[in-house]
């Protein structure tokens, strides 16, 4: 998770937002401070943002804090107990609906007003009492990307890119197995087939431990119960699941080993040739995608994951937050919502690394081509289909949006699965072993 981790400051600090702090200027102006981590060039451009909507305004001054990454939860922790902390701020997601429970962070159910435009509710972080106390400063959701020349090579058809057409993991392991080839040009389909010597893998499915949640609900299960209470990660739908996807490598011969400990599969798959389609999140289009396509000639395509029992995807992206000991908590909703905009994440948007997180733009088509038609994407129609309308209509809340502290359970799961992926021991074997630690690092809601 650490690259996702990197990820999710870019998404959190390439476009930061500044906050509240606490006084009234003597312009009249209230002001408000707001806390982030970054680097001095980070720091940069979220003044800049500050200082864009400073200048728009004549109520409110947004300040900049910047405290260090490795620092900042502890950081807010200190203030917290001081009665300091700022008027708002982002958080990593993992860590929300901690500060929620510990009382840190206030109710944003009121930031939209009736007939509003309001952000996806997949996007929203509910705490303890069922209000949203955090909305995702952008939306991602995890889809497959491949390689055409590689399928147009195997002569195997593209991945479909609607829902309504989408592989069933059957299906998708058949296709797998066509684009798999050893050294002498042997699929896992024919005699003499050399899983020791492979030169082109069919697939790869990042098994990162928060992205493997989506196949333990495709499956019709999941690490937790639908409202967060119970941990069933060691119920068979789960299991099922995380078996399936170990066994891409060790069983069917299609995808390499990998051991989770990165979220680069796109790089070191689709881009790197080595692989003919491999899942990833959406900010891939504008992190690697689109350079790797302009400068080295790739020619990959976007479609929807294959399923297992129930066609879905998952959500996530970096949260911003008002703090609970805010004296100006409408003015820091004020600056979350300006920030939220579309048009003042632009750059971001537009590129591919973020996904609008309001309503409108998945369902007003002149809004949808204005965000997807463009030289950054893949084609409008694929596009559309493989993210806007899967986003709107097949998309889950990641776990951390509604359970409390995530981060410890998926560091032990993480731990745990490494036994797995190198064949050593079964899913069933590690998570009956560790069911009860794994319910121990499951701290409730």
């Amino acid at each position: 998770m650490k690259k996702f981790a990197v990820f999710c400051v870019i998404l959190l600090v390439a476009a930061l937002f500044v906050h509240a702090g606490g006084g009234r200027q003597r312009s009249g102006k209230v002001e408000i401070t707001y806390s982030f981590w970054g680097t001095p060039d980070e720091a940069a451009a979220v003044q800049k943002v500050a200082d864009k909507f400073n200048g728009e305004q004549d109520k409110i001054t947004v300040k900049v804090m910047n405290i260090p990454h490795d620092t900042y939860i502890e950081k807010l922790n200190t203030m917290a107990t001081a009665g300091e902390l700022p008027d708002a701020g982002i958080m990593s997601e993992a860590g929300v609906l901690q500060f929620a429970s510990n009382g840190y962070l206030a109710d944003i159910s009121g930031m939209y007003g009736t007939g509003e435009s309001k952000p996806l509710d997949s996007i929203a972080f509910k705490g303890p009492d069922g209000k949203t106390v955090a909305y995702s400063a952008a939306n991602e959701i995890l889809v497959l990307y491949y390689n055409k020349d590689m399928f147009d090579k195997a002569g195997v058809p593209y991945p479909p890119a609607t829902a309504d057409n989408a592989w069933t993991w059957d299906q998708f392991v058949a296709a797998a197995k066509r684009l798999t080839f050893d050294a002498n040009g042997r699929t896992p389909n024919d005699a003499g087939f050399d899983p020791n010597n492979i030169k082109q893998y069919g697939a790869l499915v990042e098994n990162l431990t928060w992205q493997l949640e989506v196949w333990a609900l495709s499956n019709g299960g999941g690490f937790y119960n639908a409202n967060g209470t119970q941990v069933t990660i060691d119920q068979s739908a789960a299991v099922e699941a995380m078996q399936k996807v170990a066994d891409l490598h060790l069983k069917d011969h299609v995808a390499p080993l990998s051991t989770g400990l990165t979220d680069d599969s796109i790089q070191r798959s689709i881009i790197a040739g080595t692989v003919a389609m491999a899942t990833g999140g959406t900010w891939n289009v504008g992190t690697c995608l689109a350079q790797a396509r302009d400068s080295e000639g790739l020619n990959y395509g976007i479609a929807v994951l294959p399923y297992m029992k129930q066609k879905v995807t998952i959500c996530t992206g970096g949260p911003n937050v008002v703090f609970s000991q805010s004296k100006h908590p409408a003015e820091a909703m004020e600056w979350l919502k300006w920030y939220s905009k579309e048009e003042n994440n632009w750059g971001l948007i537009e590129t591919g690394i973020w996904m609008p997180i309001l309503q409108k733009w998945y369902t007003d088509e002149s809004l949808t081509r204005k965000w997807v038609q463009n030289p950054n994407f893949p084609a409008y129609a694929d596009y559309k289909t493989a993210v806007v309308d899967y986003a709107m209509n097949y998309s889950k809340s990641t776990s951390w949006y509604y359970v409390n502290n995530t981060v410890d359970f998926n560091n032990l799961l993480g731990s745990v699965l490494g036994d797995v992926w190198t064949g050593n021991k079964t899913v069933q074997q590690v998570i009956s072993a560790n069911i009860s630690a794994l319910r121990d690092a499951y701290r409730g809601n």
